[in-house]
């Protein structure tokens, strides 16, 4: 009875002592499977196979889901397919995981000067800026899509004249 509240403190006591995990990795520590399959997806993206291309960068993700660089391909993926949504999206995960990852920032702001959210871009643009100490071709790919505005609402009044005139 008297060596109960005594055997319960070091109870206590041993049981907040952090446990080392044994199987973790740091973060920057990426699976090779996950990476090889991130460069088997980008080849396939290089031959315009999109198809092939998502399924080897979500295999990527399945095997690590850290990998920032499957969600920055799969955004590229989508843009070229004119899915500028959800583009968006997957830099969203991407900046999770890296807030100043250039790539991802690029790309957003690409989809965001696409869909015509040009106010976003611009503040993309400047966390770009922040980012790159210096000049970057990120930053300067984006301010140049900026200024040139979306390929996107510039196709749509064409298509209306060539339906009028039918």
């Amino acid at each position: 009875m008297r060596l109960s509240p005594l055997v319960l403190v070091f109870g206590l006591a041993a049981s907040s002592l952090a446990v080392p995990g044994v199987s973790q990795r740091p973060d920057d520590q990426l699976t090779p499977k996950s990476v090889a399959l991130v460069k088997q997806g980008e080849a396939s993206a290089a031959a315009g196979r999109y198809a092939e291309a998502d399924d080897a960068f979500e295999t990527a993700l399945a095997v690590d889901p850290r990998n920032r660089a499957a969600f920055v391909a799969m955004a590229r993926v989508a843009a070229k397919q004119k899915l500028y949504g959800q583009a968006i999206r997957f830099t969203n995960k991407a900046l999770s995981l890296e807030p100043t990852d250039r790539s991802a920032l690029a790309v957003q702001g690409q989809a965001m000067v696409e869909i015509g959210a040009a106010g976003r871009a611009k503040e993309v643009l400047a966390k770009l800026q922040t980012v790159c100490a210096g000049a970057c071709p990120e930053a300067t790919t984006l301010s140049a899509a900026i200024a040139r505005g979306p390929t996107m609402a510039a196709a749509k009044p064409a298509e209306k004249a060539k339906t009028k005139t039918n």
